[in-house]
């Protein structure tokens, strides 16, 4: 779908470089610049999932023959990522207004957690925290357990990769239109908060409250993930009446008079542990047994790897082993085209293809000494 579209990518960590993965896994030519000498961002691999796709060139920012080519490999692209505090690149001399002069119709695109002004633009922080102060962690958990998402889905990747993407995508069609580029500042705190309006919608109608585990989907007893009798878990979320109704008939609890009362608030704790002690009766799988193919709304709760095993992915794909990596296939998914995964680049394995390009040479290696 972004054949034609190029993108530099500028290393950097989490959210940046998985929104230009799935830039990549959109068809984009996206040429990462990786860091000269260096090895990868600690904690990642030499050969990320994130860097499938991709082109990688290696250049030291620092040198001026190397920041010289970046800038040339910025003109000739549609879009940037970059992932620094704020300043980082304008003392770099990669600052937007500096590459405007060159490339007006660039868009560029900034991954922050905390946005590029305000009290913390300066400050270090993690998903945890950006989502904590935007106001996204609130509801993650029970009233007696300590609110804890997903590690990264919530702030880098929801909150900060997919907006980013949004962003650029937006900006590419503006500077079609235009010719003229912009800068989308992409703050993980922003996003976050921003993927909020759902339940903000229900507090129009006085079903969220400001105390976890008091609102429509996270105090009722048929919104919950009940431990099972082997330490696996199923997940319940029969919100509508009609799959209430089949969830009881499931249970056997069709004709008890409290379960019949879905919507009163009151009975909700007397009935989470009720079912707190069913669940516990029998192992998970067991129970997505029962619940298969029914429109209960039950689910087990799945590793990636058992994920892989399931019939769903049997039919989709969604989870594969490419070259002996475990990964997701690209999402969302087109009529027009299949998607098979890309392999990953080698640090700078196509620098010289891509000094080719541009028609430029790197200064011979001085000997030692």
């Amino acid at each position: 779908m972004l054949n034609g579209i190029r993108i530099i990518e500028i290393e950097g960590l989490g959210p940046g470089p998985f929104a230009a993965m799935l830039l990549a896994d959109l068809g984009a030519d996206v040429i990462t610049i990786h860091r000269k000498g260096q090895p990868a961002v600690p904690g990642m691999p030499e050969q990320s999932i994130l860097d499938r796709g991709k082109r990688s060139i290696d250049l030291n920012l620092k040198d001026a023959t190397d920041l010289e080519i970046a800038k040339r490999l910025i003109n000739s692209a549609d879009a940037l990522i970059e992932g620094f505090r704020p300043g980082v690149m304008e003392k770099l001399g990669l600052g937007p207004d500096t590459l405007k002069d060159t490339n007006p119709r660039l868009v560029y695109g900034r991954m922050t957690g905390w946005g590029q002004d305000g009290p913390l633009s300066e400050t270090a922080g993690h998903d945890l925290n950006y989502i904590s102060l935007s106001g996204a962690l609130w509801y993650a958990s029970g009233p007696d357990h300590p609110p804890q998402t997903p590690a990264t889905l919530v702030g880098d990747i929801g909150g900060g990769a997919m907006y980013l993407v949004a962003g650029i995508l937006a900006g590419l069609l503006n500077a079609q239109r235009t010719g003229q580029g912009t800068i989308v500042d992409a703050a993980i705190y922003d996003g976050s908060a921003h993927m909020m309006n759902l339940l903000m919608s229900m507090r129009q109608t006085g079903n969220l409250s400001e105390a976890r585990g008091q609102s429509l989907l996270d105090g009722p007893h048929w919104s919950r993930t009940y431990k099972c009798e082997d330490g696996g878990f199923v997940t319940v979320q029969c919100l509508e009446p009609k799959f209430y109704a089949e969830f009881l008939q499931k249970l056997g609890l069709s004709d008890d008079p409290d379960f019949q009362k879905q919507y009163v608030p009151a009975l909700w704790p007397e009935l989470t542990h009720r079912l707190t002690e069913v669940f516990a009766t029998k192992p998970r799988d067991h129970w997505a047994a029962l619940f298969e193919g029914s429109d209960a709304c039950v689910a087990p709760v799945l590793s990636p790897q058992e994920a892989q095993a399931h019939q769903m992915n049997a039919a989709r794909q969604t989870w594969v082993d490419s070259d002996g990596t475990f990964q997701a296939a690209a999402a969302p998914r087109f009529s027009t085209e299949a998607w098979q995964p890309k392999p990953s680049p080698q640090r700078g394995e196509h620098t010289q293809d891509i000094l080719n390009e541009l028609n430029a040479k790197l200064p011979p290696t001085s000997s030692p000494g």
